[in-house]
């Protein structure tokens, strides 16, 4: 009964667009993109959907915000042709996305946890020199390349932080290269972390800024609170996607059932 229902109700692009607050026009560039089945046609050429269809629909929505545009766009595709293993990849894809993410979090934390209350820099030495009689250590300097290196990142990603005001190397007087001293690095550090964690260089400026100036957890205790928010909201959307694209493959294979 369930599938003749499906089978002959018929509904209209407004009847899908209606309910989620978009045009008509968003459904059939859904549609066209893939992510609805393709709708049969009147004898005058208008488009007529099915409960299905809505399904697809609600289920493409519902993937958007764990899943993103890109992905949850390519996994109705894989869904539509048949190609389901094709979809549990990618959602698994974005699982392993949002574990990593999870780390980086900790990392994040680990590395602020480690922060002094002094932020200035500490007297920078070259390899092999020594700091100043009497000093209990010295610092080391690194240079672009091998800073970019540690950090798995273009030297001229640093360049581009370093216009921004993220970080602040030292130019050696003799040859001009970029000095960076222990706190550079750790502003390096901080800026490749945030910046994995989602934050756009225009709010990660004003963290680094309260790091240097007052040093240690609390200046950046809102931004990581705001990060784990963000990150349990889409473990949560996540779900949410998976139980609305469970669904709408039941309503598929309950379709194509003999």
């Amino acid at each position: 009964m369930g599938e003749n229902l499906q089978s002959r109700m018929r509904l209209r692009p407004v009847d899908l667009a209606r309910p989620h607050g978009l045009s008509t026009q968003a459904v059939r560039n859904y549609e066209e993109a893939g992510i609805l089945p393709a709708a049969e046609r009147t004898e005058s050429g208008y488009r007529t959907y099915t409960p299905l269809h809505a399904r697809a629909l609600a289920t493409f929505l519902a993937l958007l915000p764990g899943h993103g545009h890109p992905t949850a766009t390519d996994i109705m595709r894989a869904v539509n042709r048949g190609a389901a293993d094709e979809a549990f990849l990618l959602i698994d894809e974005s699982h392993a996305q949002l574990l990593e993410d999870r780390r980086t979090l900790r990392a994040v934390e680990s590395a602020l946890r480690d922060l002094g209350p002094e932020t200035g820099e500490s007297e920078v030495t070259g390899p092999g020199k020594s700091g100043p009689p009497g000093s209990p250590a010295t610092a080391t300097v690194t240079f672009i390349g091998p800073l970019a290196d540690r950090l798995s990142i273009r030297p001229a990603t640093l360049r581009k932080w370093e216009a921004a005001g993220l970080v602040r190397p030292r130019r050696d007087p003799l040859t001009g290269y970029r000095v960076y001293g222990e706190a550079d690095v750790r502003d390096a550090r901080l800026v490749h972390q945030l910046r994995r964690g989602g934050y756009p260089l225009e709010q990660i400026a004003p963290l680094i800024d309260q790091v240097r100036t007052v040093g240690g957890l609390p200046p950046l205790e809102a931004a990581l609170t705001d990060w784990r928010a963000r990150l349990s909201a889409r473990g949560r959307a996540l779900l949410t996607g998976a139980a609305e694209l469970d669904a709408y493959l039941r309503g598929r294979e309950e379709q194509q059932a003999p």
